[in-house]
């Protein structure tokens, strides 16, 4: 098959990454309500493929500190540019989306913001215990790796998430491709410390596949990721947000992602989300409730 051949066939999803679309207007209840707060979705700016399904569930995945990166990682479809100042207020504005969705479970993501001398540590803080104030909804944290400053990620563990999350997103071979700028032996770092400072807290993880990556190494990140304390890992089938982004370099199958899944479990994660769709937010509730036994039905606000 040419290479021409090739990139045409990379260009027609195999059938297991169908999705049904709802109705429009299942979603538009999330839509209006992000867009009166002001707010960010990684589900928006990152084009995810999950954005209707979760919408019309009534829910999303909040970012904070801008809508503009200071890296520009060659996967991802949010922008690289100029960010302003952390606005004060939107910690309450988050708190009040996840209570006005009545979220019993609510990730929280960021931009990474090199400029800042504590990466945005604070904001994730605050969002943290403006989001508890209003609700008893657990919280789950998507962070950055601020640069391998231990003392912003403490400030963040400090106010008790639920759960920890920074992604590896993919094999140390292709980190100067995919994620320029990041550091694999950071990243494992930041998740050791997280486990190791606070293990009342779930450490998560996750990568994509499908950008080059072989079994063995997929598998050796995997034992990497449980070395350093992760208790909870995803991982998804990488997709070109747009024509500019990194190509696939081919579609993983569902019975790769179970394998992958079985492997992980063998090596002692306690909950593993391995498949196409498969995103670090996605069904996010699951792998507390499966670690901890905590049900996430509706949450109830505070009185």
């Amino acid at each position: 098959m040419s290479s021409a051949d090739q990139a045409r066939e990379l260009r027609r999803f195999p059938p297991w990454l169908k999705k049904r679309i709802p109705p429009p207007g299942a979603l538009e209840s999330v839509r209006r309500l992000v867009a009166e707060l002001r707010l960010a979705t990684v589900c928006q700016s990152a084009r995810c493929p999950n954005l209707c399904e979760c919408f019309a569930k009534g829910t999303a995945t909040f970012m904070i500190l801008g809508d503009c990166c200071t890296r520009g990682c060659a996967f991802c479809a949010v922008p690289r540019g100029p960010c302003g100042p952390p606005d004060p207020d939107e910690p309450r504005r988050v708190a009040e989306a996840v209570a006005r969705l009545g979220l019993s479970h609510v990730v929280v993501t960021s931009v990474t913001r090199d400029d800042l001398p504590d990466g945005g540590a604070e904001q994730f803080r605050d969002t943290i215990l403006a989001i508890r104030a209003r609700s008893r909804c657990t919280v789950e944290v998507l962070t950055p790796d601020f640069g391998g400053n231990s003392g912003s990620l403490d400030r963040v563990l400090s106010a008790r998430p639920d759960v920890f999350n920074h992604n590896v997103e993919t094999v140390p071979r292709l980190y100067a491709r995919v994620r320029p700028g990041a550091d694999y032996t950071r990243s494992l770092a930041v998740l050791a410390r997280a486990s190791e400072t606070a293990p009342e807290i779930l450490t998560k993880s996750g990568f994509m596949v499908g950008l080059g990556e072989s079994r063995a190494e997929v598998l050796q990140l995997l034992r990497d990721l449980r070395d350093a304390g992760c208790a909870c890992v995803t991982i998804g089938q990488y997709l070109q947000p747009t024509a500019s982004h990194l190509p696939v370099a081919r579609f993983v199958t569902p019975e790769e992602f179970a394998e992958y899944e079985r492997s992980a479990y063998c090596m002692g994660f306690r909950h593993v989300a391995s498949g196409p769709f498969v995103r670090s937010s996605y069904n996010a509730a699951a792998a507390l409730t499966q670690v901890s036994g905590v049900a996430c039905g509706r949450a109830q606000p505070r009185g």
